[in-house]
């Protein structure tokens, strides 16, 4: 080296554990299983090239080609016969304008006030989150079983909404009366004379006792096609209200009201 002049050493790096057919192969496990996770990538890789392949080594070849571990989209499976009445429903009131404001949209909703998340995650490239719920490689399907957590009911009209209701237990046609149609939407009904009532179709909400109860009040009922939640404004609302559950882990039931 001479004097007044700077010189950089040349460094030698670890030669490189994984191969370019180990990057093709960890590409094509995140694509094929878009729920796969980054560790059993690595110890799938480790097995197979016997070299010690660490879990923030596949992430960064992921997000290098371009694929991030995102939030998969939820969704209920449809079969060929629900899109089929999805399309005949929306068609049959495409051309309905003034009618939409009488329509008092329902639903039952359960949060979890503490922290659940199970950390599922989908690989997939940006942009791609509502391309694949069209051929199902990001989609996990909406668990609709018991969970853990609080069930709420809420509705909502054109200018107003019902007051919330927490539903203790498992919800039943009985449950759903005594403790939400009568106590709750009757006296929110009573502002609405010309109000159109929406509901999905669990079974609590379609047992005959149910039905009884609308035809002997006389309220009208808007056909609705079976899994079809994300056809009613309310799931819009109930999406808000887990962003904020979510925002805070210490979160009251007596908060949630407000």
């Amino acid at each position: 080296m001479q004097e007044g002049t700077t010189d950089r050493r040349v460094r030698a790096h670890p030669p490189k554990c994984t191969t370019s057919r180990d990057y093709r192969n960890i590409e094509r496990m995140a694509v094929t299983d878009r729920s796969v996770t980054s560790r059993t990538i690595a110890q799938h890789i480790q097995s197979v090239t016997h070299h010690p392949v660490s879990a923030p080594t596949i992430r960064r070849r992921l997000q290098q080609s371009g694929l991030s571990a995102r939030r998969p989209l939820l969704l209920l499976p449809l079969t060929q016969n629900h899109r089929r009445l999805r399309r005949q429903w929306c068609d049959e009131r495409r051309m309905l304008t003034a009618e939409w404001n009488e329509i008092v949209f329902t639903d039952e909703s359960r949060f979890c006030l503490q922290q659940h998340d199970g950390r599922i995650r989908a690989w997939r490239h940006r942009g791609e989150r509502m391309l694949n719920s069209y051929t199902g490689t990001d989609i996990m399907h909406r668990y609709t079983g018991p969970a853990p957590g609080i069930m709420l009911w809420g509705g909502i009209g054109y200018h107003s909404r019902a007051l919330l209701v927490r539903i203790a237990g498992t919800l039943n046609s009985q449950c759903y009366i005594s403790e939400v149609l009568e106590p709750v939407f009757l006296p929110y009904l009573q502002g609405l004379p010309t109000a159109i009532f929406q509901q999905d179709n669990v079974r609590p909400h379609v047992a005959r006792i149910v039905q009884g109860f609308f035809v002997n009040r006389q309220i009208e009922l808007l056909p609705w096609p079976a899994r079809s939640l994300n056809l009613s404004p309310i799931e819009n609302m109930w999406s808000m209200v887990a962003e904020r559950l979510n925002q805070d882990d210490n979160i009251s039931w007596q908060q949630c009201e407000k």
